[in-house]
């Protein structure tokens, strides 16, 4: 089994169920949540007109590789009413992989750990929560001193 962090977002709907849903349908053999963080409310930060998200961060662990993993997490996000819509626009839920153990993995569909992480204090701060030590595999730095970097940014904790 393989330690996995994963980001969880929600603009739309009833956020705080979705999140939570999204947990619980995610436990099956191949995929255990250890932990969750807090959930964070941030204003978003690409394409600014939309609702505000709830953020939150989890702990898995899982036997399935990757790109498995993140075929499941898609099947999720539709289950749970995601719908194409426009790039970083609103959404009932979006779930990335951040980390998966300490593998770099770069795919056309697939990059870990996930390429905004050093920019997103949405996804830092609950990061932060459950794994302050945590380093990332291609910069070395702790998920602590990543966060100091975009303290700046606004979020608070719900």
């Amino acid at each position: 089994m393989k330690k996995v962090y994963l980001a969880l977002g929600s603009n739309l709907g009833d956020r705080a169920a979705t999140l939570a849903n999204a947990l619980a349908q995610m436990e099956s053999p191949e995929l255990h949540v250890l932990r969750a963080s807090s959930v964070y409310e941030t204003e978003p930060r690409e394409l600014a007109d939309q609702p505000w998200f709830l953020n939150q961060v989890a702990e898995v662990e899982t036997s399935l590789f990757p790109r498995q993993l993140l075929t499941r997490l898609k099947r999720l996000e539709i289950a749970l009413g995601r719908r194409p819509s426009v790039p970083k626009g609103p959404r009932t839920i979006d779930i990335d992989i951040l980390f998966y153990g300490d593998a770099v993995v770069s795919t056309p569909d697939l990059t870990i750990p996930h390429p905004g992480i050093t920019e997103r204090r949405f996804v830092l701060e609950p990061l932060a929560e459950l794994a302050p030590d945590l380093r990332h595999p291609k910069t070395g730095k702790a998920i602590r001193e990543l966060l100091a970097a975009v303290a700046s940014q606004r979020l608070r904790q719900v």
